[in-house]
């Protein structure tokens, strides 16, 4: 009898409490460190990335973000800001590919983009700088090269080549020389 009225409290504890959201149910991804809401198109990439993502909080990034890895590469190791160079011209030394094009190891450039996609977030979930996008483009930008070449045709319009050349020019800082675009330019045009 005692379980029946223990029953009967939580349901009306739940009821007194209000409904509770999907998103409530959910556990949060451990680099989303803030209460701001997330454009729909972020979320949809925690949701996707959470689960090959793990989180050292002993380690903060930007915005107190917690280190982020993905198949063994940290967030850290690879973090743009903590170089001396522009966030573009960072991200053409740090994450060239091979030649030929079609030899580089993608899946080194999507655990990478896993890193920069989930420290986005999480700097997005407090408001910070996003700095971030201009080499978090081009990493996108440079896998959509390495699957042309390898032969991979892609059907989503936002990760082609040119839309992602256009994304990395668009979030390129005033910092950005007119040689560095010139030289990401370039690579749109090689896809062997």
């Amino acid at each position: 009898m005692l379980s029946q009225y223990v029953v009967v409290a939580l349901v009306a504890g739940l009821a007194v409490a209000g409904p509770i959201s999907l998103v409530d149910r959910q556990a949060k991804a451990c680099f989303i460190v803030g209460n701001t809401a997330l454009p729909a198109e972020v979320q949809d990439t925690v949701t996707s990335i959470q689960g090959s993502v793990t989180c050292n909080p002993g380690i903060k990034t930007l915005s107190g973000v917690p280190d982020v890895s993905s198949g063994g590469v940290s967030y850290s190791s690879i973090d743009f800001s903590a170089s001396s160079k522009t966030p573009l011209e960072f991200a053409l030394d740090e994450f060239a590919t091979a030649s030929p094009l079609a030899a580089s190891d993608l899946a080194l450039f999507e655990d990478r983009l896993a890193t920069y996609l989930a420290t986005e977030a999480g700097i997005r979930s407090v408001g910070g700088n996003l700095a971030i996008k201009a080499p978090k483009f081009f990493q996108s930008f440079q896998i959509a090269r390495i699957k042309a070449a390898q032969g991979v045709v892609e059907t989503d319009p936002g990760q082609t080549v040119d839309h992602l050349l256009g994304k990395v020019t668009k979030n390129a800082g005033s910092a950005e020389s007119k040689a560095t675009l010139d030289a990401i330019t370039a690579l749109a045009t090689q896809l062997k």
